[in-house]
């Protein structure tokens, strides 16, 4: 499977995804990190991750994919939501927990 195909499957058929560096369990860059925290205190309970430090095509393609140039990327019900500062605003102001439960993913 392609790097465009993978990323298009996997944000179409999962609520909520985190293509990020590292693993959930083990975050290989604070920013990373940090997202993980925030959608943890959301109440995340069904987060898929992609850590694109294991496949360069899926690292570069998520860039082309949201022309978004920074990882970690979130996506909730198949749209593209930021980067981990606009994560983290969107939490503090209390949208971030809005988009989410509304796709039944907490």
């Amino acid at each position: 499977m392609e790097a465009k195909e993978f990323i298009s499957k996997t944000v179409a058929e999962n609520p909520v995804v985190l293509f990020m560096k590292g693993t959930a369990q083990f975050p290989q860059c604070g920013f990373s990190g940090r997202a993980i925290q925030v959608l943890k205190a959301c109440g995340v309970k069904n987060l898929v991750t992609v850590n694109v430090l294991e496949d360069d095509e899926v690292r570069q393609g998520i860039k082309d994919f949201s022309n978004w140039p920074t990882i970690p990327q979130l996506y909730v019900g198949g749209e593209f939501v930021g980067g981990s500062d606009i994560v983290h605003e969107m939490y503090e102001s209390g949208e971030l927990q809005k988009l989410i439960s509304g796709q039944s993913a907490s």
